[in-house]
């Protein structure tokens, strides 16, 4: 990437600023977000003794999320943070080895994490993220100069001579005023302050629509995470702690307008084509809410940063769902971050140098995911949707040196960060 620049001002289509503020508070570091990335980054600044103000739009974490897969990547790192034994003891998950597809009758195992040598976590771990979140967050509230603000639905960016000086947000009835010496935008794929800094987001929309949902598992079935082909659809499941089944289920866009005008019922029966054992429990579908449904995007923005604001996590790169590896490079992101700014902000002396060097360290491993999410976007599943007759996988994938090198890539990308020694515990 290209030396640091000065961007040119903000160009805001926000409203006036309220007549009346309740409050304004004063931080270090106010991050916007309260997923992964924002919940890891705001515990580790505070453990480093810097004031950070967390803000989350939700009023809890108790909703369903998607991302429930931590690669050992994302549970090294945690580790490192002194959380990962915590974790499993003290919070509800399950494991798996291995990413199988199904085509014509015939399994490839097409991932199989099992034998990777230099983890302590040789396996998938899936964990609500819902309970994951409200886990670290726990931990943050330890420190005193950590605050969290749910509920607070930030509107505008505060703006002086050029540089981002904090948020205004709705909440607790009117607007109140976050103040701070950086911002740090980890609001997700639909990033309000992305849309407030004017930043433009390059992305490419897939031809497919995808449905998140549950279905009630058998104990007899075999878990993992499994890809049934079939029918111009492909449907992910992988199983979770509570005796269900988690489930992402592919359509082109044409198929699925025709069966929402059909109705439920006409997806019951699709995913039923797919996976014909479903055939007793898609009844649990009952209506559309029991699904959500996934814009598929890929992209990322060119300048992830400004002065005093900074984009990281899907805010500034947004993923396939492909292998599951979201939240993982959400962690890897806020460690990144963490490394490089906590000593600038300790000293109060955070430069536009410091922003654009955690954009140089993550664009790299973020580019070659996205690639190589890319490359099976078009090379499987988009030939798997577009087949006439039974998908049948290129023979390269049984390969087993194949299946060791994707794990390699899922489990921990390339170049993954470590949490600095002394940020250790």
């Amino acid at each position: 990437m290209s030396e640091a620049q000065e961007p040119s001002p903000l160009n805001m289509t926000e409203p006036p600023t309220p007549d009346v503020i309740l409050d304004v508070q004063q931080t270090t570091c106010c991050i916007v977000g309260g997923g992964p990335t924002g919940a890891v980054l705001a515990l580790l600044m505070a453990r480093q003794g810097i004031p950070v103000t967390l803000i989350e739009a939700q009023k809890n974490f108790n909703r369903d999320f998607r991302g429930d897969v931590l690669h050992a990547g994302a549970m090294e790192l945690l580790d490192e943070m002194g959380l990962g034994d915590r974790l499993l003891a003290e919070l509800p998950y399950s494991t798996t080895e291995t990413i199988k597809f199904l085509v014509g009758g015939k399994t490839i195992t097409f991932a199989d994490v099992s034998g990777l040598m230099q983890t302590r976590y040789p396996y998938m771990t899936i964990i609500p993220q819902g309970k994951l979140l409200d886990f670290i967050i726990t931990e943050a509230k330890r420190y005193p100069n950590f605050q969290l603000l749910m509920g607070a639905n930030v509107q505008q960016l505060i703006e002086e001579d050029g540089t981002i000086r904090g948020v205004r947000y709705r909440g607790k009835g009117g607007w109140h005023e976050v103040r701070s010496h950086l911002t740090v935008a980890a609001d997700g794929r639909f990033s309000k302050i992305r849309q407030l800094a004017g930043m433009e987001f390059n992305k490419v929309a897939m031809p497919l629509e995808l449905f998140w949902f549950r279905l009630p598992r058998y104990p007899n079935e075999p878990g993992g995470v499994i890809s049934h082909f079939g029918n111009k659809r492909i449907l992910v499941k992988f199983n979770t702690y509570d005796e269900n089944w988690q489930i992402a289920y592919y359509i082109p866009k044409p198929v699925f307008h025709q069966i929402q005008a059909t109705g439920i019922e006409a997806m019951q029966q699709s995913i039923v084509g797919v996976v014909p054992e479903f055939a007793d429990r898609v009844h649990h579908l009952k209506d559309w809410k029991n699904t959500a449904h996934i814009a598929l995007e890929l992209g990322r923005i060119d300048r992830w940063y400004r002065p005093g604001l900074l984009l990281i996590g899907d805010a500034a790169h947004v993923m396939l769902p492909l292998g599951g590896v979201g939240i993982n490079y959400a962690i890897q992101d806020a460690v990144a971050a963490a490394n490089i700014l906590i000593e600038p902000l300790k000293r109060g002396e955070v430069q536009l140098n410091h922003l654009a060097k955690v954009q140089r360290q993550r664009e790299l491993p973020i580019a070659v995911i996205q690639g190589f999410q890319s490359f099976l976007q078009k090379n499987v599943t988009a030939k798997a949707i577009g087949a006439d007759q039974t998908y049948k996988l290129p023979l390269y994938w049984s390969l087993p040196f194949l299946r060791n090198i994707v794990a390699e890539i899922l489990a921990f990308g390339v170049f993954p960060p470590h949490l600095k020694p002394e940020y250790k515990l």
